[in-house]
């Protein structure tokens, strides 16, 4: 990765959430290994060739007992403080006559990524971008079903949802510090609205923007995964954070809450792998779930895992 970026070599890549499974590839070759790509309108495949009709999706949710289970776990974590933040995921089962690269071209989200027979990705947040020496992030945190009564406000004046995205902007500034000078915030909790195959949603995110060195194109891989995993899908403090969710999940991430993105020659853009379908003997699984904290309901956090399952659509 270093010696293309330095050498402005255009390249794909996908990298998993414990780091042991990455993908690298020159950009031109990501197809031939089974991988179609959207990322803001920058694609490798004809966006004409599917044009599937949108059907909902049947949900089979994972088991309540087994995410209280773990929820119970987590919350013993959080007030020996061992944590104060930890985002806990689950598969569900889910059930469409789609298959994931109907699902890929239906999506509309601003990064999309497909393999063949394995998983679709349509993620809204961005990981890191990185622009005139300059590199951004853009931390969501905080959801709310669109439809109920006052959501914005509730949303946004909720004292678990600000003490939330309060820490994952910390620690992401904390992130881009390591590798940046000139660190801001430069806008805060901001709202977006999602139209899904069932309703509507809005979420917040924040923009946070350093001033990266010259040569950041030769220290590429160092400054990438010295930020991974992404801060909004683990929690606060990161290292003692994930040891916690290899500990309580079911199984290993894998490319769910990873990364994917491209370099251009001269720019960079990636995503973070959330809205995560994955085919697995058969059977499809939606990965999902929210951030835990002192202050969270447990019936709310497994609402909020089952809320967030969905296929955004135009």
């Amino acid at each position: 990765m270093s010696t293309w970026a330095a050498t402005q070599k255009p390249f794909f890549f996908l990298i998993d959430f414990e780091m042991q499974k990455p993908v690298l590839c020159p950009l031109e070759e990501a197809k031939d290994l089974g991988f179609l790509f959207d990322i803001k309108g920058f694609r490798n495949f004809d966006p004409t060739t599917r044009k599937p009709k949108p059907i909902p999706l049947s949900i089979k949710p994972v088991a309540k007992e087994t995410y209280t289970h773990a929820y119970q776990r987590v919350i013993d974590e959080i007030y020996k403080g061992n944590s104060f933040l930890l985002n806990l995921t689950f598969p569900s089962a889910i059930e469409t006559p789609l298959d994931l690269e109907d699902v890929f071209h239906w999506a509309k989200a601003p990064y999309k990524l497909h393999h063949q027979g394995d998983f679709v990705v349509y993620s809204p947040e961005c990981f890191v971008k990185i622009k005139n020496d300059h590199i951004y992030s853009y931390p969501m945190k905080g959801t709310i079903d669109a439809r109920l009564p006052d959501a914005q406000n509730t949303l946004t004046t909720d004292p678990k949802e600000i003490n939330e995205h309060n820490t994952i902007v910390d620690l992401i500034r904390n992130d881009l510090s390591k590798v940046a000078k000139e660190v801001q915030v430069k806008r805060f909790r901001y709202l977006d609205k999602i139209k899904t195959q069932k309703n509507e949603i809005y979420h917040t995110s924040s923009e946070i923007r350093g001033k990266l060195p010259p040569d950041w194109k030769s220290q590429l891989p160092d400054l990438l995964l010295s930020m991974l995993p992404a801060g909004s899908i683990c929690g606060a403090p990161k290292a003692k954070t994930v040891s916690i969710i290899q500990e309580v999940e079911q199984d290993p991430r894998g490319y769910y809450t990873g990364i994917f993105g491209y370099f251009d020659g001269e720019e960079l853009d990636s995503a973070v792998n959330i809205r995560f379908i994955e085919e697995k003997n058969n059977q499809l699984l939606y990965r999902s779930g929210g951030g835990i904290t002192f202050l969270s309901d447990m019936e709310s956090e497994y609402n909020e895992l089952i809320e967030k399952i969905y296929v955004p659509v135009v």
